[in-house]
């Protein structure tokens, strides 16, 4: 049974994506912080006789991330997806937030990424298979000072995302850093569902290159989403797949 571990596993996308993974047939090992919500979770997607693992780890803290990948790979077996979909999620302008803030952060929104994938990479490329798919977001595209933080982390991992394609797509590895550019809510044009059915299609028939990036922003949908009021109108341009 080919095995998904989901790092950031909380709900909305992090619980669709697992249900969609098990029902595919996969075994899914969460990682998330709380442990009494990975557990009601888990308990959940194995009402449907599902393989599921859990492991509470702040996916900043590198002996925590370790620990937890290696406890759910001894437990599932090798890593055949890895989705990482960790961030902090805290608004603050470019000229309140301080530094020290700004590098906390990065340690759950960047470097905890880095660190999951190099943990599954080598397995994956000694098998010649497998997929690593990166949350990522329409700040990454275009900032807005409220979120610099999390803009900064997302623009990085973009970055990440697509080096790691390069190294590994020769060696049988798929990479994707998918762009989720709107406000996840049931039932919208970006349903938690939908979105997990694209992470699911990554995984087991990604379209090569064409797929090393994918933005999620379906016709209709505001591009300024993370500046409803449209504070920065005249000093932002709409990202290049909007115009």
């Amino acid at each position: 049974m080919p095995v998904c571990l989901l790092v950031g596993a909380g709900p909305g996308v992090g619980e669709a994506i697992a249900r969609r993974f098990t029902s595919g047939g996969y075994s899914v090992g969460l990682i998330s912080r709380d442990a009494a919500k990975l557990e009601a979770m888990a308990g959940r997607l194995s009402e449907a006789d599902a393989t599921v693992a859990w492991h509470a780890a702040d996916a900043g803290d590198a002996v925590a991330l370790e620990g937890a990948l290696t406890a759910l790979t001894d437990s599932l077996g090798p890593c055949d997806t890895l989705i990482y979909n960790a961030a902090v999620l805290k608004p603050a302008t470019v000229l309140e937030l301080e530094t020290d803030r700004i590098e906390a952060e990065l340690s759950v929104n960047l470097l905890g990424a880095h660190r999951a994938a190099k943990r599954v990479a080598p397995g994956m490329v000694e098998r010649g298979r497998g997929a690593i798919l990166f949350t990522g977001g329409g700040l990454a595209l275009e900032p807005f000072p409220e979120w610099t933080s999390l803009a900064l982390g997302k623009a990085a991992l973009r970055s990440l995302s697509l080096s790691f394609y390069k190294e590994l797509a020769p060696q049988g590895v798929h990479v994707s850093v998918i762009a989720i550019c709107g406000i996840v809510a049931p039932g919208g044009p970006f349903d938690p569902e939908r979105i997990a059915a694209e992470y699911w299609r990554l995984a087991t028939v990604p379209g090569g290159i064409e797929d090393r990036e994918v933005i999620l922003q379906p016709t209709g949908t505001d591009p300024f989403y993370n500046d409803p009021e449209r504070r920065h109108a005249e000093t932002s341009r709409l990202p290049e797949h909007a115009r």
